[in-house]
């Protein structure tokens, strides 16, 4: 057995730890760079908390999971303010944003020179500057990550920046800072936490550190999505959530992720759609695919017995096999209102290029069992 475990250099989870944020950032200087998202107002109030302590930050902000021009703005906005490091504070394109500034400021070249798929790949070089990760959503696990999604408008794709250099060098997980979201965003950013903890798990690269961050990790989503889309100030259901997406962070970033996102790296990078919304209308189809597969050309495959424990961890029960788990998922997505993929702009006709984009993403390389064109084409009819 041999397995490596990649993490931020520290992890602060608990409600309120967000006061704390000062005296972290102290020894790396003065001067951050606060990359957010749409709304500037919760960076502000950083901005303005910091300001107390003499530190001058500037503020810099992405519209929407952060594209390759945005990166080369804020690595020239960064260098142009002396920025000595990067906070992102919001989801995990503002989070992935901070950590693609960060080393873009330190190494030579311009983003397609390390992108994946899209670009040329090659390795960074040099640690970025220091990048502290403060999520405001609870979904994406972006704060304990070693890559960066970053979408490439040319390519109508969105692709990977990697490298251990991108895990931050502090995860401040607040729990309060999602008090707020809407039942949507709730929903979709829940969503992707869930399919971020299944997928790891029947992973082929699944390992025993990231098992246990599953298994800790899908029961908690199981109880608490539903309660906390009802009711946002459910405290209990926002920490459940807060961790599970910490734990599918940590997960993803050591055992791969599947076909839910190898086909989400293609659909967002062909459609304006959410990222979570995305995962949330495609994980029944592609376990119920996987289940498939296996069944029809890989029967003995260790997968096969992880679906069945991924059945007993949504519905605590102890009989439960992958069948109920695939009969949960589907009641989910009921329940919740997730709708088709058609709501979010994509044709049948489009789903020769998003099968074929989807077959050459990273993320499809971690999935259980290597699917045919015909069924990843099945999976995406289905989901209409």
């Amino acid at each position: 057995m041999k397995f490596e475990l990649n993490t931020p250099g520290k992890i602060i989870f608990g409600a309120g730890s967000l006061v704390r944020l000062g005296e972290l950032l102290s020894h790396w200087g003065k001067r951050p760079l606060i990359v957010h998202g749409r709304n500037p107002d919760r960076a502000k109030v950083v901005q303005g908390e910091l300001a107390k302590s003499g530190f001058e930050a500037h503020l810099f902000s992405v519209r929407g999971e952060p594209t390759v021009t945005e990166i080369a703005e804020g690595r020239k906005q960064a260098k142009a303010a002396g920025s000595t490091l990067l906070i992102g504070i919001g989801g995990g394109s503002a989070i992935d944003a901070a950590k693609g500034i960060s080393v873009l400021a330190t190494n030579d070249g311009d983003l397609f020179d390390y992108l994946e798929v899209v670009g040329r790949g090659k390795s960074l070089s040099q640690p970025g500057l220091p990048c502290i990760a403060v999520p405001t959503t609870a979904g994406t696990g972006a704060e304990v990550t070693r890559n960066a999604v970053i979408a490439s408008p040319e390519h109508r794709m969105k692709v990977s920046l990697r490298s251990a250099f991108l895990l931050p060098r502090i995860a401040l997980v607040d729990p309060e800072l999602t008090y707020s979201l809407s039942p949507q965003v709730t929903t979709a950013t829940g969503l992707d936490a869930l399919t971020q903890l299944i997928e790891p798990f029947v992973s082929n690269r699944a390992n025993p550190a990231t098992d246990g961050a599953c298994r800790e990790g899908i029961p908690r989503v199981a109880r608490s999505l539903q309660r906390v889309v009802e009711d946002g100030l459910d405290s209990a259901a926002r920490e459940d959530m807060a961790l599970a997406s910490l734990f599918g962070g940590l997960a993803l970033a050591n055992a791969g992720l599947g076909g839910v996102h190898g086909f989400a790296s293609a659909i967002g990078g062909m459609f304006d759609a959410p990222h979570g919304l995305i995962c949330g209308i495609l994980l029944p189809f592609v376990v119920a695919a996987n289940l498939e597969a296996l069944k029809l050309r890989a029967s003995t495959s260790p997968a096969s017995v992880r679906y069945d424990e991924v059945g007993r961890l949504l519905t605590g029960s102890n009989k439960a096999v992958a069948a109920d788990g695939l009969a949960w998922l589907k009641d989910l997505r009921q329940t919740l209102n997730v709708p088709g993929l058609s709501s979010l702009g994509v044709e049948k006709k489009h789903i020769p290029e998003i099968a074929a984009k989807s077959a050459k993403a990273s993320s499809m390389k971690a999935n259980p069992i290597d699917l045919t064109v015909s069924e990843l084409e099945g999976i995406l009819e289905a989901a209409f």
